[in-house]
């Protein structure tokens, strides 16, 4: 694997970087110390930025040395954490309990700081990149605010990518794929309302209970029944919330879940036969329904040439063996999606495991494996010099 020597020579240095962020997770749109760490960085580089997009996300760049082409190409990392409790034991643990950096955004933005670094040293290119250090990714859609208030008009940016570690992937591994990459993201509650009263007298109420039990089997045939068999569809009703006590049939009932889906037409579908399904349900009862639908993240789509380049770059660095191109679409969700909504650009998957990193995303156990980080700069470096070449 060739990496750069220089790159190489950071490695201790991001380690540090990448751990002293560990320590100090933040949640969504609140990450006022990570912010701070990012800034004094770049500030002790001289590197240019400008922060409050999405109060704590900031935009960095770099222009090169060979001209003053007006092409340019944005990097993206998410910096926020997961509000979760960390059981690792290391010297490194979170520092703030009940918060975890528990999907590698601290391994995310050290790699994209190496980069600033060595492209700030090396800038013998014709054009500008961009670096774009986001927060909110964890469902607090903070790309879509650093957008809204003006990011992609304030900056010029061709083309955007984004790197995410893996650890299904083994270390040095990467996958990508010319489509969908992540599911559109999406959330609904079902108020089931019935008739309550005595448990012993069911037959004086209208159970929500037993409503809501045939909501819960009958939605999963929308799946089955509903949606083509080739079109990747999901529905989880993973919330209920019922009753108060042994010898009482409540009023209501709360039931929660996500749908994921890839196709627009398919996301309305869903949102349609939800509501069909639970108040016809209910109504046959003699109960009804309040159906509230909520519209997450839209799906992670990659465009079909920036993924080709994207690949050749991460081939001519790894190798064509360890480049998966037909990478299977995941159903979890990518606020980078509102970033390749605007921009043409590719989101990749930079695998992480080894014997000592097995653990999965979102998990107590996790923790991002510091020998990726000269991989994932010496990826970008290679993707922005390639970029400027072609």
């Amino acid at each position: 694997m060739p990496i750069l020597n220089s790159i190489n020579q950071m490695q201790k240095e991001m380690q540090e970087w990448r751990r002293d962020l560990h320590k100090i997770p933040e949640i969504g749109l609140k990450e006022y110390k990570t912010s701070s760490y990012i800034k004094d960085k770049l500030k002790g580089w001289d590197v240019e930025f400008k922060g409050g997009y999405a109060d704590t996300g900031l935009i960095a760049w770099i222009k090169g040395s060979k001209g003053d082409s007006k092409k340019s190409i944005g990097l993206r990392a998410d910096f926020d954490a997961l509000p979760m409790s960390e059981k690792n034991n290391f010297d490194h643990k979170s520092s703030n309990e009940g918060m975890m950096h528990a999907c590698g955004h601290d391994g995310h933005t050290s790699m994209l700081l190496g980069a600033v670094k060595y492209l700030k040293e090396n800038n013998d290119f014709n054009g500008t990149v961009y670096f774009i250090f986001q927060p909110g990714e964890e469902g607090f859609g903070g790309g879509e605010i650093m957008i809204n208030e003006g990011l992609l008009n304030d900056f010029n940016i061709d083309e955007v990518y984004a790197l995410h570690n893996w650890p299904e992937l083994p270390l040095g591994h990467f996958g990508v794929s010319a489509g969908p990459m992540m599911a559109a993201v999406d959330e609904f509650d079902i108020i089931v309302k019935g008739k309550g009263g005595h448990a012993a007298i069911p037959d004086l109420v209208v159970d929500p209970v037993i409503i809501a039990a045939q909501i819960i089997n009958a939605v999963q045939t929308i799946i089955s029944r509903v949606t083509s068999p080739i079109d990747k569809a999901l529905i989880s009703i993973t919330k209920v919330h019922a009753g108060s006590a042994y010898n009482v049939i409540d009023d209501e009932v709360f039931l929660g879940g996500t749908v994921r889906t890839f196709k627009e037409k398919t996301r309305l579908l869903i949102q349609n036969k939800l509501l069909d399904t639970a108040k016809g349900i209910a109504q046959a009862n003699g109960g009804d329904v309040e159906f509230i639908y909520k519209p997450g993240y839209p799906p992670t789509i990659n465009s079909k040439d920036e993924s080709i380049f994207a690949s050749e770059v991460a081939k001519n660095l790894v190798g064509d063996e360890n480049v998966v191109t037909d990478v299977e679409p995941s159903m979890g969700g990518e606020d980078f999606s509102y970033f390749l909504n605007k921009k043409p650009g590719s989101y990749l998957y930079i695998g992480q495991k080894d014997e000592n990193h097995k653990a999965h995303l979102h998990t107590t156990k996790y923790d991002f494996n510091d020998n990726l980080l000269p991989i994932g700069v010496n990826f970008w470096v290679d993707l922005v010099k390639s970029f400027f070449a072609k």
